[in-house]
């Protein structure tokens, strides 16, 4: 018998720019132009039906304008489009207009079209190089940031992907004023979930400055950006491949990400995942991970924001019990919960083990009081 080794070790260098700012359309040509992503001249500008006329068309004539070839394509808005279906008819309407792996993938949008149009980027032409622009409080301070691609099918959510890098994320605060308010409130629950799990002093910040976001105050939404990029960036550079500290930006997402599905998405990512923090903050607080006083500043800020954190009439109990047990955190068949110590940190339970088994009964009397 014969053996043959394949010697592939190598070192990647994954790092990239995050520029924080309004109207970046003009730097997003003049960084494509200054070789960002190196010879391409053949551009993909993946965006959905609320986005197409105000930021992904401009993002395609600023492109053609500077001499590259622009293409957009489109899917319609919501999470329901972030399943394989739609990639699938990306992919190949993509090869239809002739695009081979010499072309480079512009997410313009939201964190729905950040996860699919990366996941499209990571395994088209087995992986061509993206960019972010990011627009949406949401995107900005989530979904652009940190790699992960997926989409979701009916048996999970966010299983199905990679974790695969851009070459630079553009975060157009400016593209904020043009979101409903719904949006604006939507988008705040990751950053108040950064905060519970990062950073007290910016929980503190986020309740003295609420209106100042939902009003876009420039200065106030710039400190947000960068206070979100900064949190997410301390995790993901410790644990990119989420192998163990990143679970910690699941915060509040095995309840959040379930309630989400079972509603058929009648809830906003950020609702829901409002509702999953209110949930663990009651456990937490049941288990002497927070006080009585920290969950209840916890709810009440959600609260104040104008997120939700009751579980509505129409979900089934007994249905999201069932739908918790597809959340990626899950071993051996046990529900596993992140949990924040007190506000601005997070529980450990042994050496880098960032998740506590939780059994049935304990999360299932929860959602009864919720």
């Amino acid at each position: 018998m014969k053996r043959f080794r394949v010697e592939l070790k190598k070192t990647v260098d994954d790092s990239y720019d995050v520029q924080i700012g309004r109207n970046l359309i003009p730097e997003l040509a003049k960084d494509m132009e200054n070789g960002l992503v190196g010879r391409c001249k053949k551009f993909a500008i993946i965006t959905d039906s609320n986005v197409k006329d105000l930021y992904a068309v401009p993002v395609c004539g600023e492109l053609e304008k500077a001499g590259f070839s622009a293409e957009l394509f489109e899917f319609p808005a919501g999470e329901k489009s972030k399943s394989r279906r739609t990639k699938e008819i990306i992919e190949d309407a993509m090869l239809e207009k002739g695009f081979r792996r010499d072309c480079c993938v512009v997410a313009v949008g939201g964190g729905v079209v950040t996860d699919l149009a990366g996941f499209v980027a990571g395994t088209f032409g087995r992986g061509v190089p993206f960019v972010n622009y990011a627009t949406t409080l949401l995107a900005a301070a989530d979904a652009s940031i940190g790699g992960k691609t997926a989409v979701d099918t009916e048996l999970a959510t966010n299983l199905i992907g990679l974790i695969y890098q851009p070459r630079k994320v553009y975060v157009d605060i400016g593209a904020w004023k043009t979101l409903p308010r719904q949006h604006l409130i939507n988008g705040l629950a990751e950053t108040v979930k950064h905060a519970c799990l990062a950073d007290a002093e910016f929980f503190e910040y986020i309740e003295n400055h609420v209106d100042d976001v939902l009003n876009v105050v420039p200065e106030v939404c710039e400190h947000i950006s960068e206070k979100n990029c900064n949190v997410k960036y301390q995790v993901v550079m410790k644990d990119e491949k989420e192998k163990s500290l990143r679970e910690i930006l699941n915060l509040g997402h095995t309840v959040g990400r379930a309630i989400e599905t079972v509603s058929d998405y009648r809830l906003l990512h950020g609702e829901a995942l409002s509702i999953g923090m209110a949930a663990q903050v009651k456990l937490g607080c049941k288990l002497r991970f927070l006080s009585a006083e920290q969950r209840d500043r916890v709810i009440a800020l959600l609260e104040r924001i104008g997120l939700p954190v009751r579980i509505p009439d129409y979900i089934d109990r007994d249905e999201l019990i069932k739908k918790l047990y597809t959340d990626k955190k899950v071993r051996d068949g046990k529900l596993r919960f992140v949990f924040q110590k007190g506000i601005g940190d997070v529980i450990t339970f042994g050496d880098d083990i960032y998740a506590r088994p939780v059994a049935e009964a304990e999360i299932r009397s929860i959602l009864e009081e919720m």
